[in-house]
């Protein structure tokens, strides 16, 4: 599509703003009375948050005013307030304070709080509350309610759902820029889900055809969601109060309106799912990095002890490892065999990565800085100039580490331990800080559908996370292992001899092409992302066993590692469980909550909490591996190594029967922060040691359970303590105090390092503003030196004993540290989530050894000096000095938002801004982005 921009680039701000005022201004919605509300048997017990707010649309008036003014739209950041508070406010917390920092979640609207009604058809209203402007949809028939909530999505997310759906296709420099974070993004993202548009739909008939009624119900309501969104779409162009960035990026004409909002499809949806699932479903892969660094232990140990040093750092079943099901209930998943076959590690030297990018033109040519050349625009609108020149998404977001970014916690507490004798719940997923969110609330009321939540934006024709009319439910990320890495042999067709560049491989003995696929992408500046033209083409081959990833030789004989996901191909397969979760006929129990979540195929723990009982099951559509096979390592492409029942035209194959996840119901309480879910159920990637995040809620919501007596404001404080405590303060600190102190302490600087920590810890070890507005920590010295002083320890416990080439390996897989401060979240820096993925477990294990503790579940060395303490000591309190010497501007360097040495500002949350909406820095919380507080007192 032509894009047009010359008419802006001469347009004044005075004009622009009157301009936009006049003809864009948001739609109005007509009056009317509320429908009645569903049942709800939660009585004003039930709560949420999902900041900033639920309007994430902005006209061109709007985002003018907001740049030049400093305005907001309405209900675009009156949750902020609520959610920032909670950090201070929630020491004296009680059940009737939670409404000042949650909203009330019970169905419908109020009398006398409707602010408006809008009728998209006679089947179906959207009322909106006075406070929020949430959402409430109501239809008389399925097709309308679906309708009006497509319409919603539009009103509320419009140029974030289009946004995601070109990401999801792997054209988003086409759609929103070149700017070299956009260029990132779906390099890392379409290799992921590479698919032509016959594969979206041959993915959209497969649920249709082979889902049965619930799946041929589920394609209706995605047709009419998609309709509902379009109607939406065509009002706003045609009324001239579409969100302002079409008109920014040079989509539409702000003067002609000529231009166009492209028409959604339900494929659109498919490719929406496979964003979702990319970010916050998937798990395992990372195979070849795990060889590479498997040869590098077995390199300087030789084979069997560096096969036991890899292994006791791959972490598969720590016995130390914090558990979601703590009953000892074991659920063998993705195990080590004891004799493995098939696995097929690299010849030393031999791997290369894929190449992906070809044909590189003009602006794409730079790799490293943007070649810019900004469109002229009048010297009011300067605010504007350039808001898309370092992306719309920060362009690690959906980088293949093998550490999902920032995932979701929850608290559950059975009745038993309750002060009313009714579970409690406080839970909800920890998905960035967007502006607007990815999610969106709502609430569905119509034939076979009651619930109220969030749903991620454009896929919404179901509540995702939320409640029904007795009963909530939740999710965190689980990343089980449902990804594995084949070696496909290669070959050519006529007889030849293989390179590690032949397109051809062998499948079940026949010398088979590789399917070429490829995205070519061109863009041109625009007032909003000034990066110079340019283009490029992205290419990736793919075989029956999946996408090709690296080339390489095993054997001395070429092939290519290839990369196999079980979701490949079923990106939206979910959509039936969602669809269950949200029909009150359907789940009644804790029973047929299980039920509906076995046919969520994304890797998923979902928690459950009615009037009665408590529930928990892992989600996902883990493969039957064939006996033998380690799933932790790349594997032969042979038959005998195959998926049980492997289908590769639809890749589909046995998946491990719903009893083998791991379940349970009515457990004293439950907590998960992506940790580990039960024993034997192994982990798929480095991290799940002796010393996780979820230790910092599962060590408080213990203690409140033997105490009894619980409460939903108990249980949300305990989530907050957790939110604002340094896990290394808590957990790994006082066994690095041990050690110092293992001696006297006579170095004057040093010594006072060390008190400083001890008083930091003494006192909770949080990172939290002295009060609200402060923007000052009761110790920043002690933050500061902590901060300053993991990665030198870390470095000087291991490498010395690892080896440079070992432990650089090692730490490729998993980073050593993640501070609220460091620049590692789902949207870069101040991202909030933290302490997730680190060294500390093994920190934590080896100072044990050191010390002469019980240690279950050894590192296959002691490392930290030699095993020696003194040794230790003396290690610790060297990088101890330099740690403490280093000043904050050091420590803390400053970035856009924060000048060097702003500690508060360091850590604290800014969301990102998707469009033009930006909004300003609140205290760090490691904490859910939506959450729910939940009680329900009766039952249907």
């Amino acid at each position: 599509m032509r894009q047009r921009t010359v008419r802006l680039r001469t347009l004044t701000a005075t004009a622009a703003l009157a301009l936009a005022a006049s003809l864009l201004a948001p739609q109005p919605g007509a009056a009317a009375d509320e429908p009645p509300p569903a049942a709800d048997y939660c009585e004003g017990q039930c709560a949420d948050v999902l900041p900033p707010g639920a309007n994430g649309n902005a006209t061109l008036a709007e985002i003018l005013a907001h740049r030049l003014l400093g305005t907001q739209p309405a209900h675009a950041d009156d949750q902020l307030g609520p959610y920032d508070a909670l950090s201070s406010g929630y020491p004296s917390l009680t059940d009737d304070k939670l409404t000042e920092f949650f909203n009330d979640a019970s169905f419908g609207v109020p009398a006398g709080q409707a602010a408006s009604v809008t009728r998209p058809r006679d089947d179906v209203t959207i009322t909106r509350d006075k406070k929020y402007g949430i959402p409430h949809i109501k239809g008389s028939t399925r097709y309308g309610t679906e309708f009006g909530a497509g319409f919603a999505a539009g009103q509320d997310r419009l140029w974030l759902i289009d946004l995601f759906r070109h990401i999801g296709r792997g054209q988003l420099t086409s759609f929103a820029g070149g700017a070299l974070a956009n260029q990132g993004l779906e390099q890392e993202f379409w290799p992921q889900a590479p698919y032509e548009e016959k594969d979206l739909e041959k993915q959209v008939e497969y649920i249709r055809t082979t889902q049965g009624e619930r799946g041929k119900q589920a394609m209706e309501d995605a047709q009419a969601y998609i309709d509902g969104l379009n109607a939406y779409r065509v009002k706003s162009k045609n009324g001239r109060y579409f969100p302002g960035e079409y008109v920014l990026t040079g989509k539409i004409d702000a003067i002609t309106n000529i231009g166009e909002i492209e028409p959604f499809k339900v494929t659109d949806m498919i490719a929406l799912a496979s964003v979702v699932g990319g970010l916050f479903g998937n798990g395992g892969g990372g195979e070849v990095d795990s060889a590479l660094s498997l040869l590098k232990s077995q390199e300087k140990y030789g084979v069997e002890k560096g096969t036991k040093v890899w292994e006791s750092f791959r972490a598969r079943n720590d016995p130390e490892a914090v558990q979601t099901i703590h009953d000892g209930t074991s659920f063998p998943y993705a195990g080590k065999p004891e004799n493995a076959r098939g696995t097929a590690l690299p010849d030393a030297g031999s791997v290369e990565r894929e190449q992906l990018v070809y044909d590189r033109e003009g602006g794409a040519k730079s790799t490293s800085k943007a070649l810019k050349d900004p469109v002229k625009a009048p010297k009011k609108l300067k605010p504007l100039q350039g808001m898309y020149d370092d992306g719309v998404l920060p362009g690690g977001l959906f980088k293949k580490d093998g550490q999902k970014k920032g995932m979701s916690n929850a608290l559950v507490v059975s009745g038993k331990h309750t002060a009313s004798g009714n579970p409690v719940a406080v839970f909800g997923p920890q998905t960035g800080y967007f502006a607007p969110q990815l999610l969106m609330q709502q609430e569905l009321q119509g034939p076979g559908i009651s619930a109220r939540g969030v749903s991620f934006a454009g896929v919404g024709m179901y509540v995702q996370l939320g409640r029904g009319q007795d009963y909530a439910w939740s999710a965190t990320s689980a990343g089980q292992d449902i990804t594995d890495t084949y070696a496909v042999e290669l070959c050519e067709p006529g007889g030849g001899a293989p390179t590690k560049q032949s397109t051809h491989y062998l499948h079940h003995g026949t010398c088979t092409p590789m399917e070429k696929l490829e995205r070519k992408n061109a863009w041109k500046p625009t007032l909003a992302d000034s990066t110079a033209a340019g283009s490029y083409r992205m290419q990736v081959f793919r075989t029956k066993y999946g996408v090709v990833t690296h080339r390489a030789s095993v054997e001395g004989k070429p092939v290519a590692y290839v990369s196999l996901r079980s979701t490949y191909r079923h990106e939206a397969d979910s959509i039936i469980g969602f669809q269950m979760l949200n029909d009150p006929s359907y789940v009644k129990d804790a029973a047929t909550f299980k039920k509906a979540a076995e046919h969520i195929s994304y890797a998923f723990n979902w928690f459950y909490a009615d009037s009665r009982d408590t529930a928990y099951y892992n989600s996902g559509a883990n493969p039957e591996r064939a006996k033998g096979i380690d799933p932790a390592l790349p594997v032969k492409a042979q038959q005998a190594n195959e998926w049980k029942d492997f289908d590769p035209d639809n890749n589909t194959s046995a998946q491990t029967p719903p009893a083998e996840h791991p379940q349970s119901v009515n457990q004293d309480y439950y907590i998960s922060w992506n940790n580990k879910q039960a024993k034997d159920f192994s982990a798929a990637g480095f991290g799940l040691s002796a010393v996780h995040r979820g230790d910092l809620l599962d060590g408080r919501v213990k203690k409140l359970t033997e105490k009894g007596g619980v409460t939903r404001a108990a249980l949300t404080r305990a989530m907050s303590e957790a939110a604002v405590t340094d896990l290394r303060g808590e957990q790994v600190l006082p066994e690095l105090l041990k050690v110092v102190r293992s001696k006297p302490v006579t170095d004057p600087q040093q010594a006072k390092a060390v008190q400083q920590l001890e008083a930091w810890q003494k006192a909770g070890a949080q990172r939290n503003q002295t009060a609200a507005g402060s923007k000052t920590y009761a110790h920043p010295d002690a933050v500061r030196i902590m901060d300053a002083w993991w990665p030198l320890l870390v470095e000087a416990e291991f490498k010395p004993g690892l080896g440079k080439d070992l432990y650089e390996a090692l730490t490729a897989q998993l980073g050593t540290d993640e501070s609220p401060s460091a620049g590692h979240g789902p949207t870069g820096a101040h991202a909030g989530s933290a302490f997730q993925y680190g060294w500390w477990g093994f920190a934590d294990k080896d100072l044990r050894a050191v010390l002469g503790e019980p240690v279950e579940g050894k590192l296959g060395d002691v490392y930290c000096g030699g095993g020696k303490l003194d040794a230790c000591r003396d290690a610790l309190l060297a990088t101890l000095t330099q740690a403490a010497a280093k000043p904050a501007t050091e420590v803390y360097p400053g970035d856009d938002n924060c000048k060097a040495g702003e500690q508060w500002c360091a850590d604290s949350i800014i969301h990102r801004a998707l469009g033009g909406i930006t909004h300003g820095p609140i205290q760090w919380q490691n904490r859910p982005t939506y959450q729910q507080v939940v009680e329900f007192p009766e039952h249907r």
